[in-house]
């Protein structure tokens, strides 16, 4: 029987492309499993920008300690120690003044992001009371937070009032 000097040509090329193929699928296969774990990483990390601004909107005089231990909760390292000394004085002045605030909007945009940590803005509006002010007046709030990620959780590690 005579067989065709061409087939075994045809068996390397073939299984190079099946080979090929393969290691094209496995690439591809990551490449999409990355780029769906940075978007879950992107709102998760937004996610707890926007609830970190409600937070911090979200106080009542009557519920103070529990407001506060959320907003540090929701907090690591220089941050967390600083909120953890000052909350003293924020809940003395919310009995004092006996304020009350609520949020009607929020926003939040993600700046930047680069693995484990991001840059948040969080737009919000909401309004103030207190003995004085019964009606309190809608303001306006915009917060630049630095997150990180702990975990599977995402935590604000800076926080400052912007423009």
């Amino acid at each position: 029987m005579r067989r065709t000097p061409w087939l075994p040509l045809t068996t390397v090329v073939l299984s190079v492309l099946v080979v090929g193929l393969v290691v094209a699928s496995a690439w591809l296969g990551v490449v999409s499993m990355q780029k769906k774990d940075d978007a879950d990483q992107r709102a998760k990390a937004l996610q707890a920008a926007r609830q970190m601004g409600v937070n911090l909107m979200t106080l009542d005089h009557t519920t103070a300690q529990r407001d506060v231990d959320r907003i540090v909760a929701g907090t690591t390292g220089d941050l967390r120690n600083k909120l953890g000394t000052q909350a003293k004085q924020l809940l003395d002045q919310l009995a004092k003044t006996g304020a009350k605030s609520s949020v009607s909007e929020v926003d939040a945009a993600v700046v930047s992001m680069d693995g484990d940590s991001a840059e948040v803005i969080v737009s919000l509006n909401g309004t103030v009371t207190n003995a004085k002010v019964k009606q309190g007046a809608p303001r306006a709030y915009r917060y630049q937070m630095d997150l990180t990620r702990d975990g599977d959780r995402w935590l604000v590690s800076e926080l400052e009032v912007v423009p």
